[in-house]
């Protein structure tokens, strides 16, 4: 019958296209891998990754979390972690993370000098990915919160295709030219089967300091209409706050630094 060929064909399709995809397998010692990424850069995602897996400790003081900065070109990790260093190798050849506030970190900002550029080809850059994937020391992980780079490229789909990932949450800010991209990066993780867990609306309101008039400088409620469009939570909403970028540029999160603060 028509069906049954169909479903032949499908199962035919199936085969051919999952033949050439890389067999994911577990990072060794860690439970939960929870990736943060956007379409678009400077949409402050690294910032809202190191303060989600400070949070995650300082939530349940029994979790072990690390983080991992999957940018390659652009580590901004070691600056916010007030990080700096090589790591150094186990008698297995394994990279050891740097460890501060309690959050083990791994990136490729401590192989580097501080500002060295990394000029490197599509290949190069999959291969130091997978040397951060796979020759890492992670000890005993809950959870392994991932920096992804912007965009929707090799790096994205290397990560989604090798490792098993709990769930992905996409950040934006609610400018109509970031929410495109946040919308490609969604759509990205389903093709791949990672679970989108929700959506960050990050910059969403700036709050004058000395009248205190709130003005919408990127549009307001912008992540709120893409999540009902595609049937996702919102996660958060994270204003435009000048502490949240100085307590990051100085290496002091605001998490960690400001705990009891409205940001």
């Amino acid at each position: 019958s028509s069906s049954s060929r169909d479903d032949t064909l499908r199962d035919k399709r199936a085969r051919i296209l999952s033949r050439g995809l890389p067999k994911q397998k577990p990072i060794e010692g860690v439970k939960q891998v929870v990736v943060l990424a956007s379409g678009k850069g400077g949409v402050g995602k690294s910032t809202t990754a190191v303060n989600v897996a400070l949070a995650l400790a300082a939530n349940d003081s029994t979790k072990e979390v690390g983080l991992l900065d999957a940018d390659i070109y652009g580590p901004s990790i070691p600056k916010m972690m007030n990080l700096k260093g090589n790591p150094e190798l186990t008698p297995e050849n394994l990279m050891r993370p740097l460890k501060n506030y309690g959050i083990a970190c791994m990136s490729m900002g401590f192989l580097i000098e501080e500002t060295a550029p990394v000029v490197w080809r599509g290949l190069m850059v999959m291969s130091a990915v997978e040397k951060l994937l796979r020759q890492v020391d992670w000890g005993q992980l809950d959870y392994l919160v991932i920096d992804m780079p912007p965009g929707t490229g090799d790096v994205q789909l290397s990560v989604s295709q090798n490792i098993p990932i709990a769930g992905a949450v996409i950040i934006s800010t609610p400018q109509d030219v970031a929410l495109l991209d946040a919308c490609k990066g969604a759509e990205m993780f389903r093709k791949v089967h990672v679970p989108v867990l929700g959506l960050i609306q990050n910059m969403s309101v700036f709050q004058c300091p000395k009248c205190n008039h709130e003005t919408h400088i990127f549009g307001a409620d912008g992540v709120r209409d893409l999540a009902k469009t595609l049937g996702l939570d919102i996660l958060g909403d994270i204003p435009l706050h000048v502490n949240i970028r100085e307590t990051c540029d100085s290496g002091q999160p605001v998490v960690i630094s400001q705990p009891q603060s409205d940001a």
